[in-house]
């Protein structure tokens, strides 16, 4: 996947900048001030020149597009002073057995108005969706079409193929999650505060959900839930609802479950809260009545 940004106005960033990631692995990074690719990973130097030479061609390509591209677009929609960003992001894939995917682009200004842009290999065939302001005529059509057949997949599938190769132990590895339950107590309100953490696991992608009751909770009453990276490359989530003192003397029953590749079956926890105590007019007046 390429995340290209192209930056219209002054700022400290580069004008044009490309971030190329495996997955989530960043590898490869290119912008206007070199206008050369530097690497983020191992790589291996007898293919220096010619992706060198692939970023030239794709990279530059993408660039003077982007450029003239806003151009319009800022006249199109009234935006002539200030900050602007446009931004791309393109990518391709591998099916089973090794067989190339689509190539798809999703473009963006100022983080709307998305134009869609699909290349399929198998079909031979290239649509646009959603297009912001010039749709493409047959000849254009035509055009991209041969772009895209002849350039653009073809680098994108034998740069998948050959960092898939260096980075596969990296990328495809599996990593199961280790959960923690964490109880607090909220010492002003004496609410109670429990918190489902899956931490250490890799792929990203984790289903986390907390139950009362047999019912999921409503997503507005859970805080958290974001995935955050570790320092060594692995993945975290929390989850954190908090129970009042009367719903704690309610006795409802709390679980936290979880999915993940690389788990075999569900994994379901259970928590255990305790019944709230009295609250604190009761526990100074109690002690008082009972010495009487």
């Amino acid at each position: 996947i390429a995340l290209a940004t192209y930056i219209v106005g002054q700022t400290p960033f580069p004008e044009f900048s490309v971030v190329l990631m495996l997955d989530d692995l960043q590898i490869m990074y290119y912008d206007s001030i070199t206008w050369k690719v530097l690497y983020r990973t191992k790589n291996d130097s007898k293919y220096y020149d010619e992706e060198q030479s692939d970023a030239g061609v794709v990279f530059k390509d993408t660039y003077n597009g982007m450029k003239a591209r806003d151009f319009y677009v800022k006249e199109h929609l009234n935006h002539t002073d200030g900050v602007h960003v446009h931004q791309r992001l393109a990518g391709c894939e591998l099916l089973n057995n090794d067989k190339p995917g689509p190539l798809q682009r999703l473009d963006a200004f100022d983080g709307q108005n998305l134009e869609e842009v699909t290349y399929d290999l198998e079909k031979n065939d290239i649509q646009m969706k959603r297009p912001w302001i010039i749709p493409w005529d047959q000849v254009k059509q035509l055009h991209m079409k041969l772009l895209y057949e002849n350039v653009y997949h073809p680098i994108c599938i034998k740069v998948l193929r050959r960092y898939l190769n260096m980075e596969k132990n990296n990328v495809m590895r599996k990593v199961k999650p280790r959960v923690r339950l964490v109880r607090k107590t909220l010492t002003d309100s004496q609410e109670l505060q429990i918190s489902c953490l899956a931490t250490g696991f890799y792929p990203r992608h984790i289903n986390l959900t907390l139950f009362r009751d047999d019912q999921p909770v409503d997503d507005d009453q859970i805080t958290g839930g974001e995935i955050l990276p570790n320092g060594d490359g692995t993945y975290q989530m929390r989850k954190s609802l908090v129970i009042s003192a009367e719903e704690q003397r309610e006795r409802h029953k709390y679980n936290c479950t979880m999915k993940h590749l690389n788990l075999d079956n569900k994994l379901d926890i259970t928590f255990v809260v305790l019944k709230a105590p009295l609250s604190k007019t009761l526990s100074k007046i109690l002690p008082l009545v009972l010495m009487k």
